[in-house]
């Protein structure tokens, strides 16, 4: 998965299109730009992330959207995975106490197998894409049981 990420990364800086300028008159971009939002061996809150499981890998790609005064459950992930806030604030919060707080724009690399929450404290929605890498058939969150 490390080689495809590199191979697609080195293809787009090859990538190049013509100047011209949109019905506004306005130019637009003319070049392909690529912008490392995250690269990291530590989920956000220090842990060093996890070797990979064994079986076949899996990617996914959800677009959640957070509605306004909203809390999660609490959860865990069992595979690495990252995400961009598109919209909104987004406060994410550890069994333990400690807190995130992503605002539009940020990148996150998640806590793996760690228990926290989201939440959305605003009166806005919030939209976050998460990529999980995980295995075929295994579920990418796990809500906590109830006592």
């Amino acid at each position: 998965m490390k080689c495809l990420c590199l191979v697609l990364s080195a293809s787009l800086l090859f990538f190049h299109h013509d100047d011209h300028k949109s019905a506004s008159g306005k130019a637009e971009l003319s070049e392909v730009r690529v912008e490392k939002l995250a690269q990291s061996i530590s989920s956000w809150n220090g842990d060093k992330l996890p070797a990979y499981p064994k079986g076949q890998p899996e990617v996914t790609i959800l677009k959640i959207t957070v509605p306004p005064k909203t809390k999660l459950d609490m959860h865990t992930h069992p595979f690495i995975n990252a995400g961009v806030l598109l919209k909104g604030e987004l406060h994410v919060v550890t069994a333990d106490g400690k807190k995130l707080t992503l605002k539009e724009g940020d990148s996150i690399v998640e806590l793996v197998g760690k228990e926290h929450f989201g939440e959305n404290k605003s009166d806005k929605p919030a939209e976050i894409i998460v990529f999980y890498a995980g295995i075929q058939g295994k579920m990418v969150t796990r809500k906590k049981k109830s006592p």
